[in-house]
C-alpha cells in the first residue's frame, strides 16, 4: 500500500495481482512524505514513520481500507484518489496457486498447494471457503462500510485503466517494471478443466460481470 498525502492518493495492493510492478513505479516517483507499507527497499527504509500507530487494522503491504484508519482520518481516505489494480480471476487464481507452493510458513492454504494438483488445490473446502471471503470491493471499502475507488485498474486493459491515474498523479508511469512472474508452466487455460473454470466463475461472478472478464 502507498499513501500519498502530498499528491493526494491511495494504492491499495490486492495480492497477485502484479500489484508490486505497479508499487515499484509508484516509488521510483515517490515524495518524501510519502508512506510506503510494504516489503520493498524504499518502504523497508521507511518504515520508521508507520510504527507504534494504533489502525483500525493490520498494516502491511496489502491492507485494506478498512485497516488504515487511525494512520489517516476517515476524511483524508474519503478526499482521496484511490486506485487498485486487478486482474482476470482465472488467471490470478494459477498466480496464487503457484505462490503458494514456493512458501514454507504455516498456513492452511499453503498446505493444501503444496500437496495438491490445481484441481485438488481448487475443490479443497479450505481453500474455497477463504477465497469466498474477498473481493476486490472488500479491499477499497473503508471502515464504514463504504466502497472508494476512482479506478480499478485492469492488468489487461493497462494501457487504457492507467490513463486516469497518470493523470491524477501528473507523471506516466511506463512501462511497468515485470516483477514476482509466477512458475507457471504455459498461459492460465491450460490449467483448468471445465469443473474448475466453473468454480472460480462461481466464486467470483459479480467481478467477472463487474469488470468484463471472460474465461
Amino acid at each position: 500500500m502507498i499513501i500519498s498525502p502530498g499528491r493526494g492518493y491511495i494504492f491499495v495492493h490486492i495480492p497477485k495481482t502484479g500489484g508490486t510492478s505497479l508499487a515499484l513505479a509508484l516509488e521510483e516517483r515517490a515524495r518524501k512524505d510519502d508512506i510506503l507499507i510494504g516489503d520493498t527497499p524504499k518502504a523497508r527504509k521507511r518504515r520508521r514513520r508507520v510504527q507504534g500507530v494504533e489502525t483500525s487494522g493490520r498494516l502491511w503491504k496489502h491492507s485494506r481500507l478498512s485497516d488504515i484508519e487511525g494512520l489517516v482520518t476517515r476524511e483524508e481516505i474519503a478526499a482521496a484518489f484511490i486506485f487498485t489494480l486487478i486482474r482476470n480471476p482465472w488467471d490470478r487464481m494459477v498466480s496464487y496457486y503457484h505462490w503458494l507452493r514456493e512458501q514454507n510458513f504455516d498456513h492452511p492454504a499453503v498446505t493444501v498447494a503444496g500437496s495438491h494438483d490445481f484441481a485438488g488445490f481448487l475443490a479443497d473446502p479450505t481453500v474455497l471457503a477463504s477465497l469466498r471471503a474477498e473481493s476486490y470491493a472488500g479491499y477499497v471499502t473503508d471502515a464504514a462500510g463504504v466502497e472508494r475507488c476512482n479506478a480499478f485498474v485492469r492488468l489487461e486493459h493497462l494501457d487504457d485503466d492507467l490513463g486516469p491515474v497518470e493523470d491524477h498523479l501528473g507523471v506516466s508511469l511506463r512501462p511497468l517494471p515485470h516483477e514476482n512472474r509466477s512458475a507457471r508452466a504455459g498461459g492460465y487455460r491450460s490449467y483448468y478443466g471445465d469443473a474448475q473454470a466453473e468454480a472460480v466463475g462461481r466464486l467470483y461472478a459479480g467481478e467477472i460481470a463487474r469488470f468484463g472478464y471472460v474465461f
